[in-house]
């Protein structure tokens, strides 16, 4: 009895953050990214993180603002891939409810060492200038938050700013 409990459990446990953006068309660019960075093992360990996930649309709309070669350049850069990703999680499960909470202009440490900018107001809730289009996707170890763009790191924005 207490085998068929434990298993029923183990079943019906929250897929991880990696699992759910492999089960949605939406983040199709995001999970390859994930990939290339090697970052799948981390995401999928216990956390918990908090992850802005951009959509495909994100990416493509970067892609048209810095060009394919340079998005090529960046996928095939480890480091750089690293820092992007990265920018975009925060240590500890952080849900909407957490973030209204937070002084407008708050500014929260990443995974990647620098700090994001959390906005909200009439309009809605923005991380740096990336609006949140779906909150408090639930996972075993953390919570998605989707948004309509690919936050960049200030580091890596500036060096692209100055190779233009």
């Amino acid at each position: 009895m207490l085998c068929s409990l434990q298993d029923q459990n183990e079943s019906e446990q929250k897929p991880n953050i990696v699992e759910i953006a492999e089960k949605n068309d939406q983040f199709s660019t995001l999970v390859k990214a994930i990939q290339a960075a090697g970052l799948t093992d981390t995401l999928e360990s216990s956390g918990p993180f908090t992850v802005f996930a951009p959509t495909n649309e994100a990416f493509e709309h970067l892609i048209k603002k810095i060009g394919q070669k340079k998005f090529d350049a960046i996928l095939h850069n480890k480091e750089a891939l690293t820092a992007i990703l990265t920018y975009h999680v925060v240590p500890g499960k952080v849900m909407a409810n957490d973030v209204v909470k937070l002084k407008n202009g708050s500014k929260v440490k990443t995974v990647e060492g620098s700090d994001i900018v959390i906005h909200h107001g009439k309009k809605g809730v923005f991380v740096d200038n990336a609006k949140v289009i779906k909150t408090d996707i639930e996972a075993s170890n953390g919570v998605i938050h989707v948004i309509n763009a690919v936050l960049l790191p200030p580091d890596l924005k500036s060096k692209m700013a100055s190779a233009k």
